[in-house]
């Protein structure tokens, strides 16, 4: 199977044409014709990602964030990017990255944060878009999701949140006593759906990288907890997993092992 079949199962599923301007999805490094021997699902393609890429005699390593995000002017081995991009060349490793067409994706990121805790009749919170695609008709695309919930405290969710996402630590305002049925989750730095959050009817947000005044002003609105940016993530490589076994379920892939989250808590 070439790598390029694969890829291009991602992008039926997240098509490229859904990531923000600013983003940097698609192949970061490599050869979309190259035969694969083996595929490394991970959050981040790190120097010891793709190391253990090599290791594993695996040559497709797709990540969520994109390695390369800011240009590159050079590659001289100096920061972990271009560590990592120089190994993957020295060793025809192609790294292919699924970012914010992923985030806006229908059963997209935060889609399977909501099935992650057990949220029903999920939909977008801001559902921005529908657009015509190839063959398939037409896409939703949108930001974040809302649902409900079975009926407990903000402190119960978040407790719930944190088991099922390994959340070191939650920073939260608002009333964590109070009655919940309906969440709005955002994976990612989500504070620009805060507002839509509230007018939605939700009473808890879960999301990564708030502001201390997101917190501040909106407390007596809506609970508004912080998880971080690599928790609310970290289960995309299960989204991967699904769409590659659905394309070959025989095929040899597995999750990073050497992956770890950056952040670190005390």
């Amino acid at each position: 199977m070439k790598i390029r079949e694969i890829t291009d199962a991602i992008e039926q599923y997240a098509p490229l044409r859904l990531q923000e301007e600013w983003d940097n999805a698609g192949i970061q490094v490599g050869d979309p014709e190259a035969d694969i021997t083996g595929v490394l699902l991970c959050t981040d393609a790190t120097e010891a990602v793709v190391a253990e890429a090599i290791s594993r005699g695996f040559n497709l390593v797709i990540s969520h964030h994109p390695l390369i995000f800011r240009g590159l002017k050079k590659i001289m081995g100096r920061t972990p990017v271009e560590r990592a991009v120089a190994m993957a060349i020295k060793h025809d490793i192609t790294i292919y990255s699924a970012h914010t067409n992923m985030d806006s994706a229908w059963q997209g990121v935060s889609f399977r944060m909501a099935q992650k805790i057990g949220m029903t009749d999920v939909k977008f919170l801001d559902d921005n878009e529908v657009m015509p695609y190839g063959d398939i008709g037409c896409i939703t695309a949108g930001c974040g999701v809302i649902g409900d919930i079975k009926p407990m405290t903000a402190r119960e969710v978040l407790e719930r949140v944190k088991a099922a996402f390994e959340v070191g630590a939650v920073r939260y305002s608002g009333d964590s006593d109070r009655l919940v049925t309906r969440v709005a989750l955002c994976g990612g730095a989500g504070g620009f759906l805060l507002d839509k959050a509230v007018a939605a009817g939700a009473q808890l947000y879960v999301t990564a990288d708030m502001r201390y005044h997101d917190f501040l002003d909106n407390s007596q609105r809506i609970v508004v907890a912080d998880i971080g940016h690599y928790e609310s993530e970290h289960f995309t490589k299960e989204i991967f997993l699904e769409i590659i076994q659905k394309k070959n379920p025989t095929f040899a892939v597995a999750f990073a092992k050497n992956e770890v989250n950056q952040v670190n808590y005390l």
